[in-house]
Parts: C-alpha cells; structure tokens; sequence
C-alpha cells in the first residue's frame, strides 16, 4: 500500500517492463550475431569452393589446350565393371591361366597415384596416366600387350613389381576365407556380422546392431552452433565406443570395417577398411557393405 501511494508501484512494474524487453533484445542481438557468423561462415565455404573449382577449370583448361597442341586423345579405360562371385572367379581363373614364358608377366601394385612404378610406365606408355587414376590397385600387363589391365581388390597387399613368368594372383586378396567380422560404421548406426569362409561359401553366424540418438543438423535455435557440435562430437564418440564394446566381445581372426571414412580412426586395428555408401536399418546396411566390401572394381587398360 505504502508503494502505491508512493508512486513506487508503477515504477517497479515499469522496471520489470523494461528488463523483459532488455532480456527481448539480448536474444535478437544473440540471434543476429548467430546469423552473421552463419553467413561468413557460408560466404567463406562458398568462396573456397569457387577458388577450387576455378584451380579445377583452369588444370582443365591447359590439359585441352596440351592435348589439342600434341595431338593427343582422350584417354579412357576400354571397359569396366564390378566383380563379385561368379564373374570374378571366372577373371582371377583366366588371369592364372595365361602363359607368357620367362618375364612375361608383369604384375604390380599400385599404393597410390604418386608411386607408379617404372615398369608399369614402360609396359603401358601414355596408358600408365590410368593406373594413376585407379590408384590403389593391381595392374597386370604381358609383354605381348595382350593383357592389360586394373583390379582394386578388398585386401590389398603391400606395394611390388615383377616380371615373371605368369601374374601373381593371390585369392585371399579377393575373396573371403577364415572367420571374420565385418563392420558397418556410420555416425549413428553400427551393425557387424561374424562370417564363416571355412568351407564351401560364406555364413554369416552371428550379428549385431543398433542405432543411437546423434544429433544431424542445428536448428538455429537453442544451442550455440558450437555447443551443438561439441554435444554432436561427444554423441558420436559415445556411439563409436559402444561399437568398440560391441566388437570385444566378438571372436574373430580378422576386422574389416565400412561405411563413413571420417569414424575409421576409431577401429586403427582394423585389418581392411573401405567407404561404403549403405544406408538404412542396421541389417540391412550391413547386407549391402558386406556386399559392396567384397567387390572387386576392374578396369581394362
């Protein structure tokens, strides 16, 4: 009573008022900061991309303007495919076949596009520019050039180079054999199977999966887009060491892990890893990497 008849009432309530909207402004303020950063950030992203893409014209661009001055053509690979099962037994058989006499045979392989060796530059000629581009893969070519040709098999050896006298052609590079898991790994669903080689085919005798709660994409609203990425970080490593939990508790004599290339340093101990595209239920992710794993792209030269 005493604050009304002093005025002090309003006041207060004027006060509280205006800490309301100074609370208001505070957030527009935030929110604004929050879509200018967002827009450096994209105007940033956009600049790099048009820098890289101007790089990529330009290299284009003098790679034209070579080939039309040295008279070149366009190389490509005369044919390519995907091979699984039948088919790539029947190629693995015929490329153990082939006869070519004392060092005539080369067989090579290739770790990346920088580390072509010499051998393979002098059998090919200008056709070596494609083994770069299949990087890493198995090249194989006869003295006679009637072989020639590109593999990238799911378990690469180490990088050699001879001439001998019939390809060098290892089938557990290819093919399945023993008892192995195979992981399917992306930022929010794991799923592995435990496989049986041992015998005629491949059982698969055991699996496991889940998917967990990770954040996708900032609504603009809420966190911080900062605090959004660090909740997101620690929501992936949580989900990654659940897969680990998941893996040491399996038997198997060798780990071979797909899906997202950004989780693979997480499975070091990985014996093979490779990118697979699969996506949906844990299941059936995993049916389609074990599929994409154990295919063996081909290329002739």
């Amino acid at each position: 009573m005493l604050d009304r008849l002093l005025g002090r009432a309003a006041l207060k309530e004027r006060i509280d008022e205006l800490e309301d909207e100074v609370e208001s402004l505070e957030r527009q303020r935030d929110a604004e900061s929050e879509r200018r950063r967002d827009a450096v950030a994209a105007r940033n992203d956009a600049e790099e991309a048009v820098n890289r893409l101007e790089d990529r014209i330009a290299e284009l661009e003098d790679r034209v303007e070579r080939a039309e001055a040295d008279g070149e053509r366009a190389l490509d690979y005369r044919a390519r495919a995907d091979l699984r099962g039948g088919r790539l037994d029947r190629v693995l058989s015929r490329l153990e076949t082939v006869e070519c006499g004392a060092e005539g045979a080369l067989s090579a392989m290739v770790p990346d596009d920088h580390d072509v060796p010499d051998a393979v530059v002098s059998a090919l000629g200008e056709r070596a520019a494609l083994v770069e581009r299949a990087a890493p893969c198995l090249v194989y070519a006869d003295d006679e050039s009637l072989v020639a040709c590109a593999l990238s098999p799911p378990l690469a050896p180490d990088a050699f180079c001879a001439w001998e006298d019939a390809f060098r052609v290892e089938r557990e590079w290819f093919e399945p054999t023993g008892t192995y898991a195979l992981a399917l790994v992306r930022a929010d669903v794991f799923a592995v199977g435990v496989y049986d080689a041992t015998g005629a085919g491949v059982e698969r005798v055991r699996y496991e999966g889940f998917e967990s709660d990770v954040k996708g994409t900032h609504s603009k609203g809420g966190f911080s887009q900062s605090r959004f990425e660090r909740r997101r970080e620690s929501q992936i490593d949580e989900h990654l060491d659940d897969a680990r939990a998941v893996l040491d508790g399996l038997d198997y004599d060798a780990l071979y892990v797909t899906g997202e290339e950004t989780v693979f340093g997480a499975f070091e101990d990985a014996d093979a890893t490779r990118v697979a595209d699969a996506s949906g239920p844990p299941r059936e992710a995993l049916e389609r990497a074990h599929e994409t794993f154990w295919t063996t792209p081909y290329r002739s030269l």
